[in-house]
């Protein structure tokens, strides 16, 4: 196939619109399902970059999450702990612990499951039957894989009454080192961003504490590899072998750390037994028992903003409050997170807030007038700080 139309581009009323590869050559995709849309392949292409770079950089299948050309979350295939499992609503999946792609899935979606409502998805690995069967019962736009076995397949085209989009992509395809687009008219050219990230980028330690373990360098190297492909200004939490707040698009750094401190805190919170105990009704799907988690985990100070109505709604029972320091005593508890920057951290400040999300290790570009300034706040907290020496702006 050289050239594929398209519905329309971002919006209705951009038309024709078609993606072609500019030498004439064979576009390096098969559309085995749907109809993708312009911003299906934006996401689709992206995404692809993301988990196929963190599996060359890991050595583990990776799978994420997209919404508007931005990841909500990347995972590598970890096996879930079992509050988890519950917090993801993949306890009950048959055969989840073997199939490690599933479980970089389960990750990536039940991270910040708001933002994933109507995701799409790349998975690094050819699609197995387990994780067919957790993309089938979510709300998704399409996939993207190198293949898909031929269960998992027909499992997928049968979402959306048929019409979901379903991409196989050639996993050796490599894009030439010079990429263009327009703008108003204007064509701007540069060099692909094919730097690499890698173990090597973490050996500038700068602060006192030089401890970086060896889960620590997995899960900054995820988050990296994240920003590369996250609308800038970005930052991101991983932990645990995935990224777990992703602060994308923001115009200053500290609102990027606040927003990805934010939904860090929030997958911590929803693995509390508070949250994993709410006595929802058994009718209650997926979707409205997220929104109501989220309005339960965002009370204020009183710890209840759940009103009468909303909770004779959802619940067999009203639900214990979940108080602000109940809440805070239990974030106080978290270590071990680590924390990536698409550029430099001008101001202590990101690291103050990252310090109460849990933060103990932390990867930036360095660059700064002031990283002297952020370098004294990592080691009042005993971070574990890497200047990378590379910016990850992604537009």
């Amino acid at each position: 196939m050289k050239e594929f139309e398209l519905k329309y581009g971002c919006n209705p009323n951009q038309k024709p619109a078609q993606i072609y590869m500019e030498d004439g050559s064979d576009l390096p995709i098969e559309i085995l399902n749907g109809r993708p849309g312009y911003i299906n392949f934006l996401d689709a292409f992206n995404s692809w970059q993301l988990v196929k770079e963190v599996k060359e950089a890991t050595g583990m299948v990776c799978a994420t999450s997209f919404k508007h050309v931005s990841p909500t979350s990347a995972a590598v295939g970890v096996k879930l702990p079992e509050k988890l499992k519950k917090a993801c609503f993949v306890d009950d999946i048959e055969g989840l612990d073997d199939s490690p792609l599933a479980c970089a899935y389960a990750r990536a979606r039940g991270t910040d499951r708001m933002s994933s409502f109507g995701d799409w998805i790349a998975l690094s690995d050819v699609v197995d039957v387990t994780t067919a069967m957790i993309i089938k019962r979510e709300v998704s736009d399409g996939v993207i894989a190198p293949g898909y076995e031929p269960e998992a397949l027909e499992i997928l085209k049968s979402k959306r009454n048929g019409n979901y989009n379903i991409i196989k992509i050639d996993p050796d395809y490599v894009p030439e080192v010079q990429e263009k687009k327009q703008v108003f008219g204007i064509t701007f050219e540069q060099g692909r961003n094919n730097f690499e990230i890698a173990e090597a980028l973490l050996q500038n330690v700068v602060t006192d504490n030089k401890k970086l373990t060896e889960e620590a360098k997995r899960d900054l190297i995820i988050a990296l590899i994240t920003l590369k492909y996250t609308q800038s200004n970005s930052v991101c939490f991983a932990y645990d072998g995935q990224a777990i707040g992703v602060g994308a698009g923001q115009q200053s750094r500290i609102h990027c750390t606040r927003l990805a401190g934010q939904k860090a805190d929030l997958w911590h919170l929803r693995q509390h037994d508070k949250v994993l105990n709410l006595p929802f009704k058994p009718e209650i799907g997926r979707a409205d028992r997220d929104n109501t988690i989220d309005v339960y985990l965002s009370a204020d100070e009183s710890g209840d903003v759940l009103d009468e109505g909303k909770w004779q709604l959802y619940f067999t029972e009203r639900p214990e409050p979940f108080t602000y320091e109940e809440k805070r005593a239990y974030l106080d508890s978290i270590t071990g997170v680590s924390l990536g920057s698409d550029a430099f951290f001008p101001f202590g400040d990101n690291i103050e807030r990252a310090k109460k999300s849990g933060v103990s290790f932390v990867a930036q570009p360095g660059g700064s007038i002031r990283d002297d300034n952020v370098i004294a706040t990592c080691n009042k907290y005993d971070m574990v700080m890497a200047f990378t020496g590379m910016r990850l702006f992604h537009h």
